[in-house]
């Protein structure tokens, strides 16, 4: 009796113990998954909780609003860009399916080795990375003299989409009987005919299937399409790269929240959409017929079959798709030909992000009726392969000072007609002046805007680590700065400011001096927050940050936006002692540009005092036209963050190019600086 009670107890024990043990797995497996949920969702939950902030800051919350998503209904870029990513992904997934179908019956025809060797050629460019192709297909279309644009971006993705297709198609193919198809032509139907009413139903689903991967990967593609656009167009993906570049805007936290919402809807609905038990049914049909003396059989069985789908509806239903078809792919040819087309009268221009009004783009052409084709670029790095190529013929272009020399040097600018441009007369003497720095004798470069490199401070922040505000470049080495300094995230800007506190010049060549400021670089990097680019402003505004460097230009903007927020600190701006960088963008002609005199007819309108002063009000940048600054608000002429005393700047200098060598040796020191 005891035993048995023994046993009782040790059995129960054991269950609870095996109950606990289930209790606790599954508790740590519903931890992992959480987790889990927790890092892929997370990053998106923030993203569409920001896309309903009213306040432009990351991490100061303004209120409700929906106005970014207001905004971006109505920004014609986004609306444009989502245009052409639905067309190019819809129309380039179509021909791939068609010609990859196509493919996939041919090569299912063949003997087993040369189908082993063309599946293994169709798979390399699958197992090839994507730079690699988009880099490819640029060089390959620069070499037959094919203009990068929409038609580039359409055969590329025609062409990475084929061997998905072929791959989804092939092995529907494989599933077919043969022996349906010949007795549909023993039954009277045409080659034609007995292909779309037997082996074309089989293949569908591999059909279908081809084409919305090709139409999921043309919707997703970021690299190829970014290698092969050319001038005004843009895409989805290469917007959002373009906006993040610079500081994105929260219009895109709104469009990036509606796209993950859509494809979360269409996944919910493909999940959890019901069944069709005939469809289920119609799947099951049997494949390859067995051998031997079943053969005749399935033979009959297989003509009996065709007998009723040649007499059956869906020869109409066929009609009716083939009718459709046509007229979706005459709706695309006509908007690929309004693409395509060209305009007689236009000018290709390439500028910097957000640095015109886009309201004197609208003038110059109502005024001239030259068609702008407007591109933009974020760096003088990513601009200049663009002009050497030579795959977009831009017409006028707007790099900074020292780009234009190395320009200059390797022979890719004309020489600027100045009877074409009166209005140059309204640029002050001192900005051609300067600009002969990097461009002797005023040869091919027209000044746009300038400005300075400074320190932008947060008065506050300051109180709070007991520093009094920096006056120095040599400053930002103080410890008391761990984690609150903003640097530019730029080779030159940023080997400026460690060259300017080592009392060296900024377009110094002495590798002794850029390996000390490298070492200096490499010693400021415990007290960096991060390397960023125009991003500076936000997080300033934010009050990420204590200090930042960053470009006069911005501080109209930053004053504007302060006062909206209504802080309750001040972001001041200094130009170092040591002195800094004068940088002055200015607009030149590439010598392979195709619209010269269109070309200068752009310069000297944006040389006209009221077009000049319209530009200033919108980017804020400072404007080197004399008659220009004549016509601002006195608060502004007088506003020593943009227009700086000459005292101000006598210790400072404009960048010049130094040579290939030379550049090659900074990026070498950037990256140590950066890796370490």
């Amino acid at each position: 009796m005891n035993t048995n009670n023994n046993t009782a107890d040790m059995a129960g024990s054991f269950s609870g113990r095996s109950s606990r043990r289930g209790r606790l797995r599954k508790f740590f497996q519903d931890f992992y998954l959480v987790i889990i949920l927790i890092f892929l969702y997370a990053p998106i939950v923030t993203m569409m909780i920001l896309s309903f902030n009213d306040s432009k800051s990351r991490t100061l919350w303004g209120g409700f609003t929906t106005k970014w998503y207001t905004q971006m209904f109505e920004s014609p870029a986004i609306m444009e860009a989502l245009y052409n990513t639905l067309l190019i992904a819809f129309i380039s997934a179509l021909a791939a399916t068609i010609l990859g179908t196509l493919a996939a019956i041919g090569i299912s025809s063949m003997k087993r080795t040369p189908k082993n060797i063309v599946m293994g050629i169709n798979n390399i460019p699958i197992l090839n990375s994507e730079i690699v192709t988009g880099i490819s297909l640029m060089l390959t279309f620069i070499a037959f003299g094919i203009s990068l644009g929409f038609k580039t971006i359409l055969i590329a993705h025609i062409t990475f989409n084929l061997p998905f297709v072929i791959l989804s198609v092939m092995p529907k193919l494989k599933q077919t009987s043969r022996y349906t198809y010949e007795a549909a032509l023993d039954l009277g139907a045409g080659p034609l005919q007995a292909f779309f009413k037997v082996v074309f139903p089989d293949i569908l689903p591999g059909v279908l299937s081809g084409f919305l991967m090709g139409f999921t990967m043309s919707l997703d593609d970021f690299i190829i399409t970014h290698f092969t656009r050319g001038a005004g167009i843009n895409t989805l993906s290469t917007l959002i790269y373009s906006e993040v570049r610079r500081g994105i805007k929260p219009s895109m936290y709104a469009l990036s929240t509606i796209i993950f919402v859509t494809v979360l809807a269409l996944l919910l609905i493909t999940n959890f959409a019901p069944r069709d038990d005939a469809a289920k049914a119609g799947s099951k049909r049997a494949g390859r017929p067995e051998t031997g003396g079943k053969q005749n059989d399935n033979e009959m069985a297989g003509k009996k079959r065709i007998g009723l789908i040649l007499r059956g509806p869906g020869f109409k239903k066929g009609l009716l798709a083939a009718a459709s078809f046509a007229i979706v792919c005459t709706v695309c040819a006509a908007t690929y030909i309004r693409y395509a087309s060209q305009s007689s009268n236009e000018l290709y221009v390439y500028n910097w992000g957000e640095y015109i009004d886009e309201s004197v783009i609208e003038e110059f052409e109502e005024e001239t009726g030259i068609d702008v084709i407007y591109d933009l670029f974020e760096t003088n790095e990513e601009m200049y392969p663009v002009v050497e190529a030579g795959g977009v013929a831009y017409d006028v272009v707007c790099p900074s000072d020292y780009m234009i020399q190395k320009m200059a040097e390797n022979g890719m600018l004309a020489e600027i007609n100045y009877d074409n441009i009166p209005n140059i007369k309204n640029i002050d003497p001192e900005y051609m002046e300067k600009a002969e720095s990097f461009d002797p004798g005023n040869r091919y470069a027209v000044p746009y805007t300038w400005g300075t490199v400074g320190i932008l401070y947060n008065t506050k922040r300051m109180e709070e680590l007991g520093l009094n505000p920096p006056a120095k470049w040599a400053d930002l080495w103080n410890p008391a700065y761990q984690g609150e300094i903003l640097m530019q995230d730029s080779v030159r800007d940023a080997f400026m400011v460690a060259l300017k506190s080592l009392g060296y010049s900024l377009n110094s060549t002495s590798e002794a001096e850029l390996k000390e400021a490298r070492d200096l670089l490499i010693a400021q990097k415990p007290l960096v927050q991060a390397y960023v680019i125009d991003q500076v402003r936000d997080k300033m505004i934010g009050g990420e940050a204590a200090a930042g460097v960053i470009y006069s230009g911005e501080m109209l903007f930053i004053q504007e936006e302060a006062a909206r927020q209504n802080l309750d600190y001040q972001l001041e701006y200094v130009i170092p002692e040591e002195g800094t960088n004068i940088w002055i963008d200015a607009w030149v002609i590439p010598k392979n540009a195709k619209n010269k005199e269109n070309a200068e007819k752009w310069i000297n309108f944006l040389c006209r005092p009221d077009i000049a002063k319209k530009n200033f009000e919108y980017i804020t940048y400072a404007t080197p036209n004399r008659a220009a600054k004549e016509l601002l608000d006195p608060e502004l002429q007088n506003n020593k963050a943009l227009f700086p005393d000459t005292d101000e700047l006598k210790h400072s200098e404009v960048f010049q190019y130094l040579g290939d060598e030379v550049d090659m040796i900074y990026n070498r020191l950037w990256k140590e600086v950066k890796s370490e």
